[in-house]
């Protein structure tokens, strides 16, 4: 059984690498003319789903984010990377995960973590000129020796078809949802038109919350007897 002060769960907050389309170099329009033509449909235009490009790291970028631990007394404590710079978020990141997570015990955890935060931080990383930290430098790896968790994939239970959200989730264990602000579609918006970072870390610091609970939900670990930093 893995033991729980040696997982990291965490989740991420992306943007647009530019806040409209317009402000793309035209190289960089053209690359996402092409991929943009998978995405939209006929009514669209490349401009009119630009909102989207965060979701690609190679055409958004970190802004955030957030980690949560569990300690030996079952205290949970959650701590954020933010900032306009995302160099040195991924570099903060990088580092605590080389000091504090680098045996073979350490997890990561996070939700739909293996199609969208773990690739996506660390192709991020190679683009920032990064060293990739033990956990996130899988190539070569065995299924069974990579270190990641993912509250989706164990809802799935082999049902690769199926994708459930962390609110649902969420409601189905009683838990309250994080979704009570912003959701994930606001992210652009608030940083790039409200200026509001602290808005988004907040958000994202509760979705890590919902996370550690319903991973230990999915344990039948009743998630009361803990100490939330909340």
């Amino acid at each position: 059984m893995i033991e729980l002060r040696n997982i990291l769960f965490l989740d991420i907050e992306t943007v647009p690498i530019q806040p409209n389309y317009n402000e793309l170099s035209e190289d960089w329009q053209k690359l996402w003319d092409k991929k943009a033509k998978y995405l939209a449909n006929e009514e669209q235009s490349p401009s009119d789903i630009y909102e989207r490009a965060g979701i690609y790291a190679e055409f958004g970028k970190i802004i955030c984010i957030s980690i949560g631990g569990i300690n030996k007394t079952n205290q949970v404590k959650i701590h954020s990377f933010f900032g306009d710079d995302e160099t040195q978020i991924l570099l903060e990141f990088a580092e605590l995960l080389n000091q504090h997570y680098h045996s073979n015990e350490h997890f990561l955890a996070a939700h739909n973590g293996k199609e969208f935060d773990y690739p996506y931080i660390a192709r991020r990383m190679l683009i920032n000129k990064i060293s990739l930290p033990k956990l996130l430098d899988i190539a070569g790896e065995k299924p069974w020796e990579v270190k990641h968790l993912d509250t989706l994939e164990l809802w799935k239970f082999g049902d690769y078809k199926h994708y459930t959200s962390l609110e649902l989730l969420a409601k189905l264990f009683n838990i309250p949802t994080p979704k009570d602000d912003i959701s994930g579609a606001d992210v652009a918006k608030v940083y790039y038109e409200e200026k509001n970072l602290e808005r988004i870390v907040k958000y994202c610091e509760k979705d890590v919350l919902t996370l550690i609970k319903l991973y230990l939900c999915q344990k039948n670990i009743d998630y009361s007897s803990f100490k939330f930093d909340d």
